[in-house]
């Protein structure tokens, strides 16, 4: 099994920007994609950004330009930095995996962090 540890998150003022970092341990045979999840509070959850192995980046619309995901593949970690924050930014953000073990594809999310923008 995998366990994803969150890092960052906290509050911002709207225009100001805050990092994530997820880091993935455990047992498995390879990671194939990371990346991060949002859910603020009413809504559904709705993907960020993730990013496969070999480097293949999707951003959600309502991030394009402002938020840059990155990957070490040596040592299972994703960061997320998060520029010009919006109150709709809002959010508690999950680190999401997609990873293999035994010949199987299986995945796993992270506890979540808060990430509040507000003036």
């Amino acid at each position: 099994q995998v366990q994803l540890v969150e890092s960052g998150g906290g509050l911002v003022q709207p225009g100001g920007s805050l990092s994530l970092s997820c880091a993935a341990s455990g047992s498995f045979s390879s990671i194939n994609s990371m990346g991060w999840y949002r859910q603020a509070p009413g809504k559904q959850g709705d993907l960020v950004a993730s990013i496969t192995t070999g480097g293949s980046i999707n951003y959600a619309d309502f991030v394009k330009g402002r938020f840059t995901i990155s990957r070490d593949n040596a040592k299972n970690t994703i960061s997320l930095q998060m520029n010009n924050l919006q109150p709709e930014d809002t959010a508690v953000y999950y680190c999401h995996a997609v990873y293999r073990r035994r010949w199987r594809d299986s995945d796993a999310w992270g506890q979540g962090t808060q990430v509040t923008v507000s003036s």
